[in-house]
């Protein structure tokens, strides 16, 4: 199964470490990652969307509970 883990980071400049330093842990075991974020006027916004294709379902799991406790940030999944 494929897990597709969308990641919304509600404020980048508090929150930005603590998501990477997850998403270094499980480099192994993602196949994609593609990092989103909006321009507002010649500024980066302040929130981001990273969207994950992770290749192992218990990785997948173990993925999103650490990200689920960071503050500011919310996990949305999708398994096909």
């Amino acid at each position: 199964m494929t897990t597709i883990i969308g990641i919304k980071v509600k404020n980048r400049l508090e929150s930005a470490v603590e998501v990477q330093a997850v998403l270094t842990k499980y480099g192994c075991f993602i196949k994609t990652r593609i990092g989103l974020h909006r321009e507002i006027n010649g500024e980066c916004s302040p929130e981001g969307l990273i969207l994950l294709e992770i290749i192992n379902d218990i990785e997948a799991v173990e993925i999103t509970n650490e990200l689920f406790d960071i503050e500011d940030v919310e996990i949305q999944q999708m398994k096909f």
